[in-house]
């Protein structure tokens, strides 16, 4: 039976993955801090899971949680681009230095492979379209500028120490828990939830960017995928689904599934935020064996069912 280990495992895509870690017999630990990730989010398997209340910006916490852990599925971090514009020392903290922390207790622990979360926020406004893994590192926020530290801090553990590592950039991410009320919540649960309250939600921009959204359950296999996956150790996946979708297309989208029918409201930009973003995956297919399997509409659906 496998020990794995999930930072931020009381969060969105963390509370996933412990589920999915359960249901296939692993033995599982959890360590958040609960900053923004919710105890409810593992009712269902609170009983089989061992939970630790701790942040990666403290070692002490961190070894003790690594202790004896074949695997660890990394994705506790400041995910907010607008928090980290305000607070970069914070997000470097968070992102950079507490993913050494990881790394080094990963790496003393005699723990085989870690899979770090990161984030196609890395390659920033570079026009070329869809990114691939080699495409251009062009961060535009404190968050992305830490993301590819941690990045980083994955090559050189598994180039110097042996560590294995495999670091998954996602697009957008959205599905069941995603928290509207976060600072950092994604703009699909945020949306959900204005109209539910029937309300037009804010549109920052003229609505034409794009962005690739990716299902919840499906990043989760991707997770495993790259866990178990001998191959995939030292590499970087691109974890999207290769379309691309405006934030006007996903609001007409909502609205109809939702019956709303009030237009949006349209604000100024906002700073750090990118104009365009699709994933090429052909990487994750062919040495993961992994496809996104939701189409977007599926994902809406499951998502306001499970409202």
């Amino acid at each position: 039976m496998t020990q794995s280990l999930v930072t931020g495992g009381a969060g969105f895509i963390g509370s996933h993955i412990v589920e999915a870690l359960v249901a296939r017999g692993d033995r599982v630990r959890v360590l958040d801090d609960l900053s923004s990730g919710h105890p409810e989010n593992l009712a269902a398997v609170r009983d089989r899971v061992e939970f630790i209340e701790g942040s990666i910006e403290d070692p002490v916490a961190v070894k003790q949680a690594a202790a004896g852990v074949a695997q660890i599925f990394h994705l506790a971090a400041m995910v907010s681009v607008p928090q980290s514009m305000a607070q970069p020392v914070a997000a470097e903290r968070a992102n950079a230095l507490g993913t050494l922390n990881v790394l080094l207790a990963a790496r003393d622990a005699g723990a085989r492979r870690l899979v770090l979360s990161s984030t196609c926020a890395v390659y920033g406004d570079e026009p070329s379209l869809p990114k691939h893994e080699q495409s251009p590192i062009l961060p535009k926020s404190p968050y992305a500028v830490s993301k590819f530290a941690a990045e980083q801090y994955c090559r050189l553990f598994h180039e110097s120490f042996g560590l294995e590592t495999v670091v998954l950039r996602y697009f957008n991410v959205f599905g069941p828990r995603q928290d509207p009320s976060s600072a950092y919540s994604g703009v699909i649960s945020i949306f959900v939830d204005k109209l539910r309250q029937g309300a037009a939600p804010f549109i920052y921009g003229d609505g034409e960017q794009t962005r690739d959204f990716v299902f919840v359950k499906d990043v989760v296999a991707a997770n495993l995928r790259a866990a178990d996956t001998p191959d995939a150790a030292g590499q970087v996946f691109n974890i999207g689904t290769g379309r691309q979708t405006s934030i006007n297309r996903l609001y007409t989208e909502l609205c109809r599934i939702l019956n709303f029918s009030e237009p949006p409201v349209y604000q100024p930009p906002r700073h750090g935020d990118i104009r365009h973003s699709c994933a090429d995956a052909a990487r994750a297919s062919s040495v993961l064996g992994w496809t996104a399997q939701t189409s977007l509409a599926d994902g809406l659906r499951q998502l306001v069912d499970q409202l």
